[in-house]
């Protein structure tokens, strides 16, 4: 376990993280939009679920394996950056497509309505978080600065991370909520397609950005 003081010095900056807007907060948000509550929450679990694998690489020391080797950096940087293009274009597309159809959108989807597949929405959040290569830099600087050096770093590690995990899930949840609440304007069809066209602008250009950034 690490000091009293340290994890409480973590959790205050890990409490400022997370609710910094970012990715993950972009995508529960399209998400649940999409399919309604168990999109946004679940999506949200992939996101979180991340989390432990980025912990468990910065506990190991693969974080800096990843830091040091240049293609090793490129490969996953690509990847995400690949990936949050797809998920741009995607939003591009349904805001194109609503756009080209005379037809009334429905209204935002409600707890169990909407276009909603488990596999999916969790498939989405894990690839958005663990094929970020800043998350990965961001773990392997930030978590060893709140891990007492004469305990075990693994376990410490893993604990960090489950704090994490919590808060970005309750926030993210919280997010999802919001959303919801908000359906009544979301409903009307201007209004979808411009929160289509704006985060699959915000995707795209998220994508461009991480595939120029420099190891």
């Amino acid at each position: 376990m690490p000091s009293a003081e340290l994890f409480w010095a973590y959790l205050i900056a890990i409490s400022l993280l997370t609710v910094t807007p970012g990715v993950d907060t972009l995508l529960v948000m399209r998400n649940t939009a999409r399919g309604g509550l168990r999109d946004g929450m679940v999506t949200s679990l992939g996101i979180c679920s991340g989390l432990f694998v980025h912990a468990t690489l910065s506990a190991v020391g693969i974080s800096l394996i990843l830091v040091q080797t240049a293609w090793a950096f490129t490969a996953v940087k690509w990847l995400g950056a690949l990936y949050l293009i797809w998920l741009g274009l995607t939003s591009l597309r349904q805001a194109w497509r609503t756009s080209g159809s005379g037809s009334p959108m429905p209204a935002v989807a409600t707890v169990g309505e909407g276009d909603y597949r488990l596999s999916r929405s969790l498939r989405e959040g894990v690839l958005s978080n663990v094929l970020n290569p800043k998350t990965a830099l961001f773990y392997m600087a930030f978590l060893p600065q709140f891990i007492d050096p004469q305990g075990a770093a693994f376990t410490q590690s893993i604990l960090l991370a489950s704090v994490h995990f919590v808060l970005a899930m309750i926030w993210q949840t919280l997010v999802a909520v919001m959303i919801l609440k908000s359906r009544r304007w979301g409903a009307k069809p201007r209004l979808k397609r411009l929160m289509h066209a704006l985060t699959g602008g915000v995707f795209v250009a998220l994508g461009a950005r991480l595939a120029l950034t420099q190891p």
